[in-house]
């Protein structure tokens, strides 16, 4: 008990001081955690969890897209991307089709790689031009 209740007042803290590239960074892991939860539990045959998890991915899902700035055209591509991810949840949860989940959890996981090294890339820059 005090063990989680240790590891949630770290991860509250994480998110009130992430900036926010980090937030987004853990809003991908985190979509990533319920994908891969959703998809064991599918396995193991547990619709009601798997369900569950998948509901919580595509809220993330969501959450990305609300909050792209629209005025570059890359945001564009990246809702398109966004929308067929959650494409492949809602059809993975409808149709109990591991395969659509499992695309959708490697396209998120290419995007959050993608944002990472940007990330790793941004802080190199920045630390260049002090």
């Amino acid at each position: 008990m005090i063990n989680s209740q240790m590891a949630n007042a770290y991860k509250n803290q994480q998110v009130m001081t992430a900036s926010p590239e980090q937030l987004t960074l853990l809003l991908y892991n985190g979509a990533l955690r319920f994908l891969t939860e959703s998809i064991l539990a599918m396995e193991q045959g547990d619709v009601q969890k798997s369900h569950n998890a998948n509901l919580r991915v595509q809220d993330i899902v969501r959450e990305f897209v609300q909050t792209l700035d629209m005025s570059y055209e890359l945001s564009k591509t990246w809702a398109q991307l966004y929308e067929y991810i959650e494409h492949c949840l809602i059809q993975g949860n409808i149709k109990k089709d591991l395969e659509q989940l499992q695309n959708a959890k490697s396209m998120l996981t290419e995007m959050r790689d993608t944002w990472a090294e940007a990330m790793k890339l941004t802080h190199v820059a920045r630390a260049v031009g002090k």
